[in-house]
């Protein structure tokens, strides 16, 4: 009998560890490289890019620094509003993360807040080397209009999208299952949502592990270099 009959005696390949890729992904050194407050401004099209967007005080912010260990990489506020541009930082050179600014309720002008909304849209259809934007959702309220409007624009521009819901360590676990199970249902039939939602808490640190996975094994399908 040959060697091939014996399939339990030949090598099985796996593919890559993405928790451990992710680790290693995040332990690099991250650094501030541009900010851009008008399209004018936005630097070339080079690695790939990760954005997170979400409404005001979701906590945007705090999510890039529980990610990558960093507490004030990104810039972190009380005062919702405070992220007025596109804050780009490279990921030890194997992507770039984009810090967006916050959508919704801001103590600035309307002027502004409409100039911000024009940049935010301006960016998510326009950028070819953008290859997923993580929206934030804060797990107290769920989806709210703004929200799925901005869903919306990323079916219609066909921009890949997941959700993350924030904060999961202040709702109760009942109203958080709830929470996840009403945004599961909203998102099912859209066709640029990633099907499964990752649940965080930057305070607690919970499902940090999980979304640095995520983005190794984006990167990796993507074609791009993971640390290994």
């Amino acid at each position: 009998m040959s060697d091939s009959e014996h399939p339990e005696d030949e090598a099985v390949e796996t593919g890559p560890d993405f928790v451990e890729a992710g680790r290693k992904l995040f332990a690099r050194e991250s650094q501030f490289s541009t900010a851009a407050s008008g399209t004018d401004h936005l630097p070339p099209m080079h690695k790939l890019e990760i954005a997170f967007a979400g409404r005001s005080n979701v906590g945007k912010s705090s999510l890039v620094n529980a990610l990558t260990g960093r507490k004030t990489l990104a810039r972190t506020s009380h005062t919702p509003g405070r992220t007025q541009q596109l804050n780009f930082f490279d990921l030890g050179g194997f992507c770039t993360l984009v810090d967006m600014p916050g959508y919704g309720y801001a103590a600035v002008s309307k002027e502004k807040v409409k100039s911000w909304t024009q940049l935010i849209h301006a960016y998510l259809r326009g950028r070819a080397n953008l290859a997923r934007v993580y929206v934030l959702i804060d797990s107290r309220h769920g989806l709210k209009t703004l929200d799925t409007e901005v869903l919306d624009m990323l079916d219609t521009a066909a921009v890949s999208y997941q959700i993350v819901l924030t904060k999961a360590d202040e709702p109760k676990k009942a109203e958080l299952a709830a929470i996840i199970e009403k945004t599961q249902a909203a998102i099912a039939r859209r066709p640029a949502a990633f099907p499964s939602i990752i649940v965080t808490s930057s305070r607690e640190k919970s499902g940090v592990e999980e979304l640095r996975a995520a983005i190794a094994q984006l990167l990796h399908e993507r074609g791009e270099a993971i640390p290994q």
